[in-house]
């Protein structure tokens, strides 16, 4: 299964591997697989991969960096590779992606069947409370997302439990020091303001308090580094709002 993180949109259905952009992939990959290009910007594209019809276990989801444009490929290739360290660093943890390979520019990872936050609309206390854990077995690890302000990062996955993908962002520091208690507690925060919009009766007095308190990297960013992020994502690289890792844009 692979992983990736891609921005403006391309929709496209089952397609011929015949004609599967050949200056990304090798002729006997392009023999033996179904291929669905589910998104291609200036980063490269995202793949859902299945060897075969009668092994669903067997889809993978493929990011190919060598498809970027030129000058933007060392920084997509920067992101992939941060992404394929997170998930190894996360290897083992339940509603994480497994990472299969990172080699040539191509991240695999497994694909985790669910749908975005935005579309599922979770309602339930018990989702919360389950991504909670999830959350908190990451920071126990000594990881953290960085980008779950985004729902299209958080599913609900078929048996309604949370799942989490692009990990782009997402940072695994050798010690745990001041800066990383930091971005933990707003990977908290994100996911309260998530529960606030789906679940608001569930607040208890704490999260609220924790709502109410952004850390002052977040007022920063938020009074100045953000408009300039959604300056150059949206009028120069035309990205969509709530775009997420590019594997299940709807």
């Amino acid at each position: 299964m692979y992983v990736f993180s891609g921005h403006t949109e391309i929709r496209m259905g089952l397609y011929n591997s015949s004609i599967t952009a050949r200056a990304c992939q090798g002729p006997s990959d392009m023999d033996q697989q179904n291929v669905t290009l589910l998104k291609a910007d200036l980063f490269g594209k995202i793949e859902l991969v299945s060897p075969s019809q009668d092994e669903p276990q067997s889809v993978i989801v493929r990011r190919d960096t060598r498809c970027a444009r030129w000058w933007t490929r060392p920084v997509a290739r920067y992101l992939a590779a941060r992404e394929a360290r997170f998930l190894q660093a996360a290897s083992g943890i339940e509603g994480i992606p497994r990472l299969i390979s990172w080699q040539d520019g191509v991240l695999a990872r497994s694909w985790l069947e669910g749908a975005p936050m935005q579309v599922a609309r979770p309602r339930k206390p018990a989702y919360f409370r389950q991504a909670f854990r999830l959350l908190s077995g990451l920071h126990r690890a000594g990881l953290v997302h960085n980008d779950l302000a985004k729902e299209p990062n958080w599913l609900v996955q078929k048996d309604g439990r949370p799942a989490l993908i692009d990990f782009q962002l997402a940072w695994a520091p050798s010690r745990r020091g001041a800066l990383f208690r930091l971005l933990a507690r707003e990977d908290l925060r994100h996911l309260l303001k998530h529960k606030r919009t789906y679940c608001p009766e569930a607040l208890t007095a704490r999260e609220k308090r924790i709502l109410q308190t952004p850390s002052l990297p977040s007022r920063l960013w938020m009074a100045t580094g953000k408009k300039v992020y959604l300056f150059i994502t949206r009028k120069i690289l035309r990205w969509a709002d709530r775009e997420g890792a590019g594997d299940r844009n709807l």
